[in-house]
């Protein structure tokens, strides 16, 4: 029986076994928590395929940060070695189960309470995990095969009820908002809030938005951070330094982030912090490496970001255009 550091036990050690197939059975997960699980087996230098099962979908529905980021994840950050379908007929899956594979030599496996999400895997949320035969878990993966749709699939949103983020979700069915005006007062509707500046008040400054833009260093000209005040950070507003999250902005774009720099005092897309910096650029107009100068931000109107947490794992970022800044 497993309670402790599941992460390891579960997602991790197998590799040292050899393994390079997971399949997954999860009745709920995020794009959150597969980036993390990725990058992380990335860096050991593993070469591993996820295949993951999402059960409970036929019945709820799925977020659209979690739908977009799977999609992502699957066609761009990592097109080989990620695949992620979505249970469409009833009844739903609940179940969770790991099954690990050498090649096509079943290893060992896994079966539970622990979804994955970053929540069941990282909080203090009790979870519990036996190993059972992969044999068996395969053998469950495969008898759902039939009940699915690839998250890439062309009809993939016309069978699987794809809404937007709770709250988000219902400010707009009742039309306090529309997807392509979000009022300042969004934060008077109940998500938590944090509006963080781009530029300091220094104005030109080779950080945040510049970071890369340091010839003598050779870094790529596009890398980039978006400051946290020191308040913001303290106040455990964004996930600890490590964990990753899903940010969907107001231009519906999903960018998969955790926390960087010193005390964790900056958000970077961390498979490629160039990707934020990219983001910025094309969103205020600059070609691709510019220096982003404070006038560019004035003459968008806007010189910050509003973020709105809908839960541990995903995120709203606002930088639509503001009339007067």
């Amino acid at each position: 029986m497993l309670t402790d550091d599941l992460f390891n036990s579960i997602l991790i050690e197998p590799v040292e076994r050899g393994c390079n197939k997971l399949f997954v059975v999860s009745g709920y997960a995020t794009s959150a928590m597969a980036f993390h699980h990725l990058t992380a087996l990335k860096a050991l230098n593993a070469k591993v395929n996820v295949e993951l099962i999402l059960g409970m979908c036929a019945k709820d529905g799925l977020s659209e940060s979690n739908h977009r980021g799977f999609q992502q994840m699957a066609e761009t950050d990592f097109p080989r070695a990620f695949k992620c379908s979505y249970v469409i007929n009833i009844p739903p899956v609940h179940s969770k189960i790991y099954a690990w594979f050498k090649d096509d030599e079943p290893v060992v496996g896994f079966a539970g309470s622990a979804n994955y999400t970053q929540t069941a895997f990282f909080s203090n949320q009790r979870e519990l995990m036996v190993e059972c035969l992969p044999e068996d878990c395969f053998r469950y993966f495969e008898s759902l095969n039939n009940d699915t749709i690839y998250c890439t699939h062309i009809d993939a949103e016309n069978i699987v009820r794809i809404y937007n983020d709770q709250t988000y979700r219902r400010l707009l069915r009742q039309k306090i908002i529309t997807e392509d005006n979000v009022p300042e007062d969004f934060v008077l509707q109940g998500l938590p809030h944090a509006r963080l500046e781009l530029f300091g008040a220094r104005g030109n400054e080779r950080s945040g938005l510049n970071w890369g833009q340091r010839p003598e260093l050779s870094r790529e000209p596009n890398q980039a951070y978006i400051r946290i005040p020191s308040k913001v950070y303290k106040s455990g507003f964004f996930p600890a330094i490590g964990i990753h999250f899903t940010v969907h902005t107001d231009d519906n774009k999903v960018l998969l982030c955790t926390r960087a720099q010193q005390n964790g005092k900056g958000i970077q897309t961390p498979d490629n912090n160039s990707i934020m910096g990219l983001y910025f650029r094309r969103r205020l107009g600059l070609p691709s490496g510019a220096f982003v100068k404070k006038e560019h931000l004035l003459r968008y109107g806007r010189t910050y970001v509003d973020f709105y947490k809908i839960d541990d794992e995903n995120y709203y970022m606002d930088f639509s255009k503001k009339a007067n800044g």
